[in-house]
């Protein structure tokens, strides 16, 4: 049989670490979402440069020897800039916002 004694201290201990460490948690700066998504977009970022320019130098191509239109090939550009320029706007809206 166990001491009632030596049970009832651990709780009071773990109790105590806990109530310790809560303070810091919740005064925590960062946001675990804005980590998460920052993250992503330099990730997609960094995955999308070397694919947008191989897509626009094909789609240049394309257009050059008449098998698109240059339409396609100005939506494209258009569509990658708002792609890569996403925290700017973002930015933008959120400041149109007051958030």
């Amino acid at each position: 049989m166990t001491c009632p004694y030596l049970r009832c201290a651990a709780v009071r201990i773990s109790s105590l670490a806990v109530v310790l460490v809560l303070p810091s948690i919740a005064f925590a700066q960062a946001s675990p979402f804005d980590t998460g998504a920052s993250s992503l977009v330099n990730f997609a970022l960094t995955i999308g440069t070397p694919i947008a320019i191989l897509i626009i130098i094909g789609l240049a191509i394309a257009a050059a020897v008449g098998r698109i239109s240059w339409g396609w090939v100005i939506g494209a550009i258009i569509g990658i800039a708002a792609i890569f320029g996403s925290p700017q706007i973002v930015a933008w809206i959120r400041s149109m916002f007051g958030v």
